[in-house]
């Protein structure tokens, strides 16, 4: 057990963030959750929310000087890569500036013992010449997973990388596998979308339970070195005919009306060889959520939240 260690988790109100709190306060952490508004979200037994906007500095450094984190876990920011088309420079604000702004907190209130986790992504592309980006989200996260490393390294922080793949569960994602249950309830319920459309039945994608990822993040804070960047993924991959397959078993519903065709919104990712998780399984890490049970779960949260209308 955590023994009360303090950990802030920024983006606390978002996909990931929610199952964090909820986690590192289960398992004895005194949870700070920072959001900007609590409006809609739910209590966290053992933690609390605290309230700042990432991009106000004054604001962030007289929120770390009160509660003195031991652990920073940094979900927060912008992910969509269609958005940040319309927004590139929020987007380089929302993840570059605000992840420049909390370590420079961390380091003028002398927190250099805090381990701090940022959340980066796959989507970066490497920072060497020729320079190849794909779009301004990616653009943006390789700025924040370099600018991070730096600044640990320039004022002696305990910065690391979690690069995480395509992460799965119940809650408020816009992840490929949420917006595919949220097309079969609406199915379920007599309604009829439009047809779902794949980019490709055979594109193949790593696909890894919150909750493990959560569990990877909170080994990577105890055991992780320093100025690393950690893959935080299943080493597993299914193409998205065997997602769609596996989602027909879950659903009375015969025909799921799915397109092969122009991409639905969801995540568009190069295909490439993921990376495995060497050195979390070297941790005693393993990815423990069973795949059908976590289909389940968010078929579930749509059935139950009623989000299949949106």
């Amino acid at each position: 057990m955590a023994d009360g260690a303090a950990v802030l988790i920024t983006g606390a109100g978002g996909f990931t963030g929610r199952h964090a709190s909820r986690r590192f306060a289960a398992r004895g952490y005194k949870v700070f959750a920072l959001v900007r508004s609590k409006a809609g979200l739910p209590a966290i037994e053992g933690g609390e929310y605290v309230f700042c906007d990432l991009t106000d500095q004054a604001g962030i450094r007289r929120l770390i000087d009160r509660i003195r984190p031991q652990f920073v876990l940094h979900l927060g920011g912008k992910n969509s890569v269609p958005d940040s088309w319309s927004n590139p420079l929020l987007y380089i604000e929302s993840n570059v500036m605000t992840t420049l702004y909390l370590l420079d907190a961390l380091q003028r209130c002398g927190l250099r013992d805090t381990r701090i986790l940022v959340a980066g992504s796959r989507l970066k592309f490497g920072l060497k010449r020729p320079l190849l980006p794909t779009h301004p989200y990616g653009l943006s996260k390789s700025l924040q997973e370099a600018a991070a490393l730096s600044w640990g390294k320039l004022f002696d922080l305990g910065v690391m990388i979690a690069e995480p793949g395509n992460l799965v569960g119940s809650g408020p994602s816009t992840g490929i596998c949420s917006l595919l249950a949220r097309h079969i309830v609406r199915l379920e319920r007599g309604e009829s979308p439009s047809p779902f459309r794949l980019s490709s039945a055979d594109a193949r994608r790593d696909f890894l339970d919150v909750r493990d990822a959560v569990d990877a993040y909170e080994m990577l804070l105890r055991q992780g070195e320093v100025g690393e960047v950690y893959p935080v993924c299943s080493g597993q991959e299914r193409s998205l005919a065997e997602l769609v397959r596996d989602f027909s078993h879950l659903t009375a519903t015969k025909d799921l009306n799915i397109q092969i065709g122009a991409s639905s919104g969801a995540e568009v990712l190069p295909q490439t060889d993921p990376p495995l998780p060497q050195a979390l399984w070297s941790m005693g890490w393993q990815a423990g959520m069973a795949w059908e049970q976590t289909l389940q779960d968010v078929l579930d949260y749509f059935r139950k939240e009623g989000a299949a209308s949106s």
